[in-house]
Protein backbone atom coordinates (compact mmCIF):
# COMPACT_ATOMS: atom_id res chain seq x y z
CA UNK A 1 0.00 0.00 0.00
CA UNK A 2 1.49 3.62 -0.79
CA UNK A 3 1.69 5.99 1.72
CA UNK A 4 -1.57 8.06 1.66
CA UNK A 5 -1.90 11.31 3.45
CA UNK A 6 -4.81 13.72 4.06
CA UNK A 7 -6.17 17.07 6.47
CA UNK A 8 -9.16 16.19 8.31
CA UNK A 9 -10.97 19.29 9.49
CA UNK A 10 -13.37 17.77 11.90
CA UNK A 11 -14.19 14.37 13.34
CA UNK A 12 -16.76 13.03 10.91
CA UNK A 13 -14.19 13.59 8.44
CA UNK A 14 -11.86 11.44 10.18
CA UNK A 15 -14.43 8.41 10.87
CA UNK A 16 -14.95 8.85 7.06
CA UNK A 17 -11.16 8.31 6.43
CA UNK A 18 -11.11 5.32 8.70
CA UNK A 19 -13.99 4.15 7.05
CA UNK A 20 -12.04 3.88 3.48
CA UNK A 21 -9.40 2.33 5.29
CA UNK A 22 -11.30 -0.29 7.28
CA UNK A 23 -12.48 -1.71 3.20
CA UNK A 24 -9.14 -3.12 3.05
CA UNK A 25 -8.93 -4.56 6.25
CA UNK A 26 -9.02 -8.26 6.75
CA UNK A 27 -8.79 -10.86 9.86
CA UNK A 28 -5.25 -10.88 11.05
CA UNK A 29 -4.91 -7.52 10.04
CA UNK A 30 -2.76 -5.18 12.99
CA UNK A 31 -2.96 -1.21 12.34
CA UNK A 32 -0.71 0.76 14.53
CA UNK A 33 -2.04 4.06 15.72
CA UNK A 34 0.23 6.67 16.51
CA UNK A 35 -0.63 10.64 18.12
CA UNK A 36 -0.22 12.37 21.02
CA UNK A 37 -3.04 12.62 23.60
CA UNK A 38 -5.74 14.20 21.98
CA UNK A 39 -4.98 13.31 18.26
CA UNK A 40 -7.82 11.10 16.79
CA UNK A 41 -7.01 7.90 17.47
CA UNK A 42 -9.84 6.87 19.34
CA UNK A 43 -12.17 8.73 16.48
CA UNK A 44 -10.43 6.86 13.90
CA UNK A 45 -11.24 3.71 15.96
CA UNK A 46 -14.84 4.55 16.02
CA UNK A 47 -14.97 5.38 11.95
CA UNK A 48 -13.49 2.10 11.60
CA UNK A 49 -15.81 0.08 14.16
CA UNK A 50 -18.50 1.29 12.25
CA UNK A 51 -17.49 0.23 8.95
CA UNK A 52 -17.39 -2.76 10.39
CA UNK A 53 -20.97 -3.15 12.02
CA UNK A 54 -19.85 -2.03 15.48
CA UNK A 55 -22.13 0.82 16.54
CA UNK A 56 -19.42 3.86 17.30
CA UNK A 57 -21.84 4.82 20.71
CA UNK A 58 -20.15 1.60 22.09
CA UNK A 59 -16.51 2.59 21.07
CA UNK A 60 -13.68 4.06 23.79
CA UNK A 61 -10.54 4.09 24.38
CA UNK A 62 -9.28 1.08 26.81
CA UNK A 63 -6.53 2.97 28.26
CA UNK A 64 -7.29 1.86 32.19
CA UNK A 65 -8.19 -1.78 30.61
CA UNK A 66 -5.61 -2.04 27.97
CA UNK A 67 -8.21 -4.15 25.79
CA UNK A 68 -11.91 -3.73 24.35
CA UNK A 69 -13.48 -5.81 22.33
CA UNK A 70 -15.68 -5.30 20.00
CA UNK A 71 -18.13 -7.60 17.64
CA UNK A 72 -18.62 -6.63 14.33
CA UNK A 73 -18.13 -7.77 10.97
CA UNK A 74 -15.00 -8.71 12.40
CA UNK A 75 -13.51 -9.33 16.22
CA UNK A 76 -11.62 -6.26 17.10
CA UNK A 77 -9.01 -5.87 19.53
CA UNK A 78 -8.87 -2.52 20.68
CA UNK A 79 -4.91 -2.33 22.62
CA UNK A 80 -4.24 0.95 24.35
CA UNK A 81 -0.46 0.40 25.68
CA UNK A 82 -0.18 4.45 27.16
CA UNK A 83 -0.24 3.23 30.96
CA UNK A 84 1.97 0.30 30.05
CA UNK A 85 5.49 1.60 32.00
CA UNK A 86 7.82 -1.37 31.52
CA UNK A 87 7.46 -3.62 27.71
CA UNK A 88 7.97 -6.69 29.89
CA UNK A 89 4.69 -6.13 31.33
CA UNK A 90 3.44 -7.10 27.91
CA UNK A 91 5.01 -10.90 28.43
CA UNK A 92 2.29 -11.45 30.69
CA UNK A 93 -0.69 -10.33 29.20
CA UNK A 94 -0.54 -12.81 26.54
CA UNK A 95 -1.48 -10.53 23.16
CA UNK A 96 -0.16 -12.81 20.82
CA UNK A 97 -3.90 -14.76 20.99
CA UNK A 98 -4.98 -11.81 19.70
CA UNK A 99 -2.17 -10.94 16.52
CA UNK A 100 -2.83 -12.51 13.26
CA UNK A 101 -5.72 -14.24 14.50
CA UNK A 102 -9.37 -14.02 13.42
CA UNK A 103 -10.05 -10.14 14.25
CA UNK A 104 -8.29 -7.13 13.54
CA UNK A 105 -6.03 -5.85 16.15
CA UNK A 106 -5.77 -1.84 16.75
CA UNK A 107 -3.06 -0.77 18.74
CA UNK A 108 -2.65 3.03 20.11
CA UNK A 109 1.20 3.63 21.46
CA UNK A 110 2.85 1.18 19.82
CA UNK A 111 6.08 1.99 20.36
CA UNK A 112 5.35 0.67 23.88
CA UNK A 113 5.81 -2.57 22.64
CA UNK A 114 9.50 -2.65 22.79
CA UNK A 115 11.16 -5.69 21.80
CA UNK A 116 7.84 -6.77 21.33
CA UNK A 117 7.70 -5.19 17.79
CA UNK A 118 5.09 -7.02 15.01
CA UNK A 119 6.27 -7.98 11.49
CA UNK A 120 3.71 -7.26 9.79
CA UNK A 121 1.32 -4.13 9.97
CA UNK A 122 -0.32 -0.74 8.77
CA UNK A 123 0.53 2.25 10.14
CA UNK A 124 -1.55 5.27 11.07
CA UNK A 125 -0.46 8.66 12.52
CA UNK A 126 -2.35 11.48 13.28
CA UNK A 127 -1.01 14.97 13.95
CA UNK A 128 -2.68 18.13 15.35
CA UNK A 129 -2.15 20.77 12.27
CA UNK A 130 -4.81 23.17 14.32
CA UNK A 131 -8.00 23.13 16.84
CA UNK A 132 -9.69 20.93 14.77
CA UNK A 133 -7.38 19.93 11.63
CA UNK A 134 -5.49 16.48 11.82
CA UNK A 135 -2.89 15.12 9.18
CA UNK A 136 -3.88 11.61 8.96
CA UNK A 137 -1.32 9.30 7.27
CA UNK A 138 -1.50 5.82 6.40
CA UNK A 139 1.15 3.31 5.36
CA UNK A 140 1.98 -0.24 5.67
CA UNK A 141 6.06 -0.02 6.13
CA UNK A 142 6.33 -3.54 6.76
CA UNK A 143 4.52 -4.67 4.10
CA UNK A 144 6.78 -5.52 0.96
CA UNK A 145 4.81 -4.11 -2.07
CA UNK A 146 3.26 -7.49 -4.10
CA UNK A 147 4.47 -7.88 -7.39
CA UNK A 148 2.00 -9.08 -9.76
CA UNK A 149 1.63 -12.76 -10.40
CA UNK A 150 1.73 -12.21 -14.44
Amino acid sequence: MPKVSLISNNEEETKQCAKVFARQLKAGDIVFLQGDLGAGKTTFVKGLGEALKVSGQNINSPTFVIMNYYKGKLPIYHFDLYRLENPKEIESLDFDEYFYGQGISLIEWPERLGQHQLKDYYLVTLEHKSENQRVICISSPSRPQRKSSR
